[in-house]
């Protein structure tokens, strides 16, 4: 982040507890810089998703503040664990479904749609029904329903934990591609030390519920990140770092 910027969402001292008693989150201070690719990492059950819910008006924090550059909240579109398809309707129509909702007609919508299922690989698919699609085709769908709004700010919870290793993996490339292309702020929930390291310029470590963070990292690789970066010394010598932080943190 530049020096004098300000984040483009900052919470402070966030906790989040549920009536049941769980206590999700305390204490969490996390500062994202507009542009950045932040990946959290912890331990099932450690608050992660429930972070990403709080960032994204999901759900109130009980405690602390959610504050946002210029005072309102950026433009957000979520990537979840399932791509959540509408069974019934084709490909088309899924990714015009957040359109729709802001009251778009089909011809008004008709460019960026198009656009987003290129951009995702996907052309050539839209009269395609999600029974029809392999996983990985599906969370493609997921993710251009997402980019079609054109968000400042993308949120993804565990996108292709799912999903086969080298589906992941060359989901993990065009995921880096298009957030190249479209300068998102990108927070992403991974469970893979492997995978946050090759996408991230950053990553949080958390503790084990209630959660908090317990390390902060800069990833000093550069862009673009080829396929042999995951041979590289200096990947796994981070894979190494953030494995013993997650290690720690999981006690």
């Amino acid at each position: 982040m530049a020096a004098g910027s300000s984040p483009l969402v900052a919470t402070s001292k966030i906790g989040k507890s549920f009536r049941n008693g769980t206590v999700a989150l305390a204490n969490v201070d996390l500062a994202i810089a507009e542009g950045a690719f932040l990946s959290i990492l912890g331990p099932s059950g450690c608050g992660k998703s429930t972070l990403l819910r709080l960032i994204a008006g999901l759900t109130p924090p009980s405690t602390g503040t959610i504050e946002w550059q210029g005072g309102t909240p950026a433009r957000i579109s979520f990537v979840f664990q399932e791509p959540t398809l509408m069974p019934w309707a084709t490909v088309w129509d899924n990714v015009y479904l957040p359109l729709r909702l802001l009251g778009m007609s089909t011809a008004e919508a008709a460019t960026c749609i198009d656009e987003a299922l290129a951009a995702v690989g996907l052309d050539g698919f839209a009269k395609t029904y999600p029974r029809e699609l392999s996983g990985g085709m599906k969370m493609r769908v997921s993710i251009a329903r997402a980019l079609v709004t054109d968000p400042q700010l993308l949120l993804l919870d565990e996108p292709f934990a799912a999903l086969d290793e080298i589906t992941r993996f060359r989901l993990n490339e065009d995921l880096l591609r298009l957030w190249q292309r479209h300068h998102w702020t990108v927070v992403f929930v991974t469970h893979s030390v492997f995978e946050s390291v090759f996408l991230s310029d950053r990553i949080v470590v958390m503790s084990k519920r209630p959660g908090r963070i317990t390390a902060d990292v800069p990833i000093d690789l550069t862009y673009p990140r080829e396929e042999s970066l995951r041979v590289a010394p200096d990947y796994g010598a981070l894979c190494q770092q953030l494995s013993a932080s997650l290690a720690e943190a999981s006690q």
